[in-house]
């Protein structure tokens, strides 16, 4: 209905536009008087005519009162010779004015176009109406079409990958070749009797280069690459996902050698039975297809199917079975070393100065992955130009890692003078809690400068790549996170609330040591059961596998953590009463601290280099996490 009233109103306005066009062209006029040869000559003799216009045959007479009239004259014939043969005297001609001009044939034109104009539009209506059907009809064949992007094929020269174009991920480049390898060599392969795998996982944190590696495959192997993400597949119709995996694997076999790339697997890959939609709703019928699919692959079918996912845990198991996706292949967050040749690839077309320390951006970005570096250089790019420079500085590339860490400054957030101290000192007491703790991370800058959501920040960096954490590192961490609400303790008496998220954090860590780590003098025991909802892949609710008493004894160890943390605090933090006191008067003064200048202000006061680390906290040598 809705269809067909569009369409009402749409005829509706063009016959009122045809309406307005005749009554502008159409305007009812006078009937103008016409005269034959002899009753223009009678008018003459009677001095009643002033001028006469000749156009062509057409005559247009005025009068001596200023009115019209038209007559014709005869073909071939001047106008004075035609008036002399029906009887005027040369005399009575000779008193009027005759004048000739070229008539202008617009209207001559102008008026059938006018007249088949309703017809014309009527014509274009019925056009569309049936260009419309034609492409619905063509629509609803192609509607069950996989919508899979093809590169690297011949057709697509400049958006070809290869290993070279990614930096890092060794190990995983070195599991793809044998995917290339059987793509340019598959006789090698299946004389010996080897089966390649037929589907290859992806797995990694978000911005690793999961996409950009399977296209290095395809870019390798020269072979197409159909590009295609699991949302795409699933509609609100029954049956359109498994006919668009049918067609996509349909279309890789025409073409094959071929990979199919499907990326976010977890999106139609969900674990099946989850009690929502039943058995037979559209995301697990897609799914199904292509487990049928996959498994109706010939051995000498030269299709590989690569699937990209961030969140392998919750995929159905029958994805993960031999004969499927058997192949997994993990990308973990880069390393320094792999930070700086991601950091030259992203730099490269962008003028930077000479002396530019890459080295120095990588150690300085831990836990930054490939899509984070790429935002790192293209931010500090975006400020450079903004700054009116020619080339990036190395202070541009610094300044984005904050940014992209923790946001923009926000300079307009103005402290007053008395949440300027608060702050200060609350930076003061992160910065130096975690300067004479052992097992702590290098403090680089402490600012007071609004970024982000956080009102101050003390920016801290690791001087060497961690895999695993022990007890005591975890310790120190708390206490640093407890320095700042410590030291607005000890110098205003009471707390604020700009120590929420550090309490936040450091409960959450106490709680991980007891339930999770086994750090406790609970023992090796681990706490509560994660629950999560299959469809939505997030955990909602924490089932307990412990009684109310042993509850009792999480809450006291946990709380144990937390008070030894602060005490730790507290008492570096009493004893450097003084040296807190200049820094944060310092951060009141210059809002930004850098490490330099901080390790010059711990040297004021005479601390040895040994000296630096005189609190140390046991660790237990066998209580590590793997992180």
């Amino acid at each position: 209905m809705k269809f067909l009233f569009k369409n009402f109103l749409f005829i509706l306005l063009i016959f009122l536009a045809i309406s307005a066009i005749f009554a502008l062209f159409f305007q009812p006029v006078e009937r103008e008087k016409v005269l034959s040869l002899t009753q223009l000559v009678k008018e003459i003799e009677q001095e009643k005519i002033k001028r006469i216009t000749v156009s062509n045959n057409e005559l247009e007479i005025i009068y001596q009162d200023g009115t019209k009239a038209k007559s014709r004259k005869e073909p071939e014939i001047a106008l004075s010779e035609s008036l002399i043969n029906y009887g005027l005297s040369q005399e009575k001609l000779q008193k009027i004015e005759i004048t000739a001009e070229e008539k202008r044939e617009i209207l001559s034109w102008l008026g059938p176009i006018l007249y088949f104009l309703p017809f014309i539009f009527l014509i274009f209506f019925f056009w569309l109406i049936f260009r419309q059907a034609r492409t619905g009809a063509t629509q609803v064949f192609n509607f069950t079409k996989a919508k899979a992007r093809l590169f690297g094929a011949e057709g697509h020269p400049k958006e070809k990958i290869t290993f070279k174009d990614v930096a890092g991920l060794k190990e995983a480049k070195e599991e793809l070749k044998e995917i290339v390898d059987f793509l340019k060599n598959p006789k090698k392969y299946l004389q010996i009797g080897a089966r390649i795998p037929r589907g290859v996982l992806v797995m990694g944190a978000p911005g690793t280069g999961k996409t950009l590696l399977a296209r290095a495959v395809a870019g390798e192997a020269n072979v197409p690459f159909y590009h295609i993400s699991g949302s795409e597949f699933v509609e609100m119709f029954v049956g359109v996902g498994s006919a668009r995996v049918r067609d996509l694997f349909l279309t890789a076999k025409k073409n094959a050698p071929a990979i199919i790339f499907i990326d976010e697997l977890d999106a139609i890959g969900r674990h099946r039975g989850a009690g929502i939609g039943g058995g037979h709703d559209e995301r697990e019928q897609t799914l199904n297809q292509i487990l049928v699919e996959m498994d109706g692959f010939e051995r000498d079918t030269h299709v590989i199917v690569i699937s990209a996912t961030n969140r392998p845990d919750i995929l159905d198991p029958a994805l993960l079975r031999p004969g499927r996706f058997d192949r997994r292949v993990v990308l973990d967050l880069p390393d320094v070393n792999d930070r700086v040749e991601i950091l030259k690839i992203h730099c490269q077309g962008k003028p930077l100065t000479s002396n530019i320390n890459l080295r120095e951006i990588a150690e300085r970005t831990p836990g930054f992955s490939g899509a984070d570096l790429a935002n790192l250089v293209n931010e500090a790019a975006i400020l450079t130009a903004r700054r009116n420079k020619a080339q990036i500085y190395q202070e541009e590339i610094l300044e984005s890692i904050e940014k992209v860490l923790l946001g923009p400054e926000r300079k307009s957030h103005i402290l007053s003078e008395k949440e300027k101290e608060i702050a200060a000192f609350h930076e003061a007491g992160h910065a130096l809690v975690s300067t004479f703790l052992s097992g702590t991370e290098e403090v680089r800058k402490i600012s007071i400068v609004a970024r982000g959501l956080a009102a101050g920040y003390t920016l801290k960096m690791p001087t060497e790549e961690r895999k695993i954490k022990t007890k005591s590192q975890f310790l120190a961490e708390m206490a640093t996170l407890l320095g700042g609400y410590v030291a607005e303790k000890i110098k205003f008496g009471e707390i604020t609330t700009g120590a929420t998220n550090d309490l936040k954090k450091a409960s959450e860590l106490a709680r991980k040591l007891v339930k999770e780590y086994g750090m406790s003098a609970l023992g090796p025991i681990s706490f509560g059961k994660k629950e999560e909802l299959v469809f939505l892949g997030k955990e909602i609710s924490e089932r307990r596998d412990y009684s109310e008493k042993m509850a009792i004894q999480i809450d006291k160890e946990v709380t144990k953590f937390i008070k030894n943390a602060e005490n730790q605090a507290k008492k570096i933090l009493i004893q450097k009463r003084r040296l807190l006191e200049k820094i944060a008067k310092t951060l009141i003064k210059k809002e930004t601290i850098e490490k330099r200048e901080f390790e010059n202000l711990l040297k004021e006061k005479k601390i040895s280099k040994k000296s630096k680390k005189i609190f140390k906290i046991p660790s237990l040598k066998v209580k590590i996490k793997r992180v």
